[in-house]
């Protein structure tokens, strides 16, 4: 069969040809089809509605054991379709071996990996073969935002802190399993206005933000490096306040991004951004702070003994017939999220493509890659879902 006539490559380019941008045109079309194409299958499928008109979707092969099951978990939207593109963002053109089309890489072809997966397992089962396990697709909403989707999906108990779970995101033929924690923070600052001729008459908050984010930076900058995940971090990434440049500014606010590494967790980043905080009223009087967490997503350590990284592992080499890396993941991924959640060590994520070229203009996936993932992602479903060693580890 020709490379470009593969399940998951023709399921790719259909899928980059539906616009699911978010913000924009959001999942509605997306996931209609999916529905279609999963009932088509004969499996059970379900949706639910998360927002107004933006629903998940669940679809599971029954076994003899229902939990843990393995999981597939894909989001169905994308980033905005942006600017600057030299290929049309929705024409999926193939060209030297690249599929081209927002959505691409970040990750309608790692969701056409995960369907065409979970398409060969059911026709196999329909065939007449009995799974040890329960498999289950999932594909989720707004995971290029706030993550609702996956926080939807764990609320209906579609996701256990057994179930083995595996996201298609970029990795660049890794396997990622460890993630930096995401904790998200407002600083807002009130001073006193004067005129900016007699400055000593007011309090300048957007001096005492300056105070602040100086303050976090350097302490930031001091906490404990992880072996794997390295550094904590953080990120001033928006900033607002005054609105004459002779006034003394009375109002600032920041948002804040940190990425922390063990030890530091949200309870050390609140504690850092209290002193700071006290410190910039030392020096500047009369101002006053407040502060609110916006978004807090815990740190997540590579588990060695994972069931899941161990099967995933052997079946990457198996298939390309060389080591395959374990590594971190930079960004935040739904499998994160439930990891965190849940504390489950089976969570990671394997897909086609580089995260590089996610969210840019001109954004590609190589064909080779997902055939690669395609292959990878059935022979591990065929691994766990009919072989009764996967069984036997729950009795271990």
């Amino acid at each position: 069969m020709n490379d470009h006539q593969s399940g998951a490559v023709r399921l790719t380019r259909k899928l980059v040809c539906i616009d699911s941008s978010d913000p924009g045109a959001y999942e509605e079309e997306i996931e209609n089809y999916i529905f279609k194409y999963l009932s088509k299958l004969g499996v059970s499928v379900t949706k639910k509605e998360v927002l107004p008109g933006r629903f998940n979707i669940f679809a599971k092969i029954e076994g003899k054991i229902d939990d843990p099951a393995l999981v597939y978990i894909c989001h169905m939207d994308t980033v905005t379709l942006g600017d600057d593109w030299t290929f049309e963002p929705l024409g999926a053109e193939l060209k030297e071996n690249r599929i081209y089309g927002r959505g691409a890489c970040d990750m309608k072809s790692g969701l056409a990996c995960a369907l065409t997966a979970f398409g060969r397992i059911a026709k196999e089962v329909k065939e007449g073969r009995i799974p040890e396990h329960s498999f289950i697709f999932i594909g989720t909403v707004d995971e290029e935002n706030f993550m609702r989707g996956v926080e939807a999906a764990i609320k209906e108990g579609w996701v256990t802190s057994k179930s083995w779970i595996l996201d298609t995101e970029p990795t660049d033929g890794k396997i990622r399993v460890a993630h930096k924690g995401r904790t998200w923070f407002e600083i807002m600052v009130k001073g006193i206005t004067a005129h900016a001729s007699t400055p000593w008459k007011g309090a300048d908050a957007i001096a005492a933000m300056a105070e602040i984010i100086s303050s976090i930076r350097n302490k930031i900058a001091d906490c404990p490096v992880h072996p794997e995940l390295g550094s904590s971090t953080v990120t001033f990434g928006q900033i607002e306040g005054g609105y004459q440049p002779y006034v003394v500014p009375d109002s600032c606010k920041v948002w804040i991004d940190m990425r922390l590494v063990p030890p530091t967790d949200t309870k050390a980043a609140i504690a850092i951004v209290k002193a700071s905080i006290t410190e910039a009223k030392s020096k500047i009087q009369g101002i006053t702070a407040s502060w609110n967490i916006t978004g807090d997503r815990p740190y997540v350590e590579k588990d060695e003994n994972s069931f899941l990284l161990k099967k995933l592992k052997e079946t990457c080499e198996k298939t390309q017939k060389e080591p395959t890396e374990v590594s971190i993941f930079t960004g935040y991924t739904d499998t994160a999220v439930i990891a965190g959640v849940l504390n489950n060590h089976n969570c990671m994520s394997y897909g086609p493509g580089k995260l590089e070229m996610a969210h840019k203009p001109d954004e590609f996936v190589p064909v080779e890659d997902i055939l690669r993932c395609e292959e990878v992602l059935w022979k591990l479903a065929e691994n766990i879902i009919f072989e009764k060693q996967a069984v036997s580890v729950l009795k271990s």
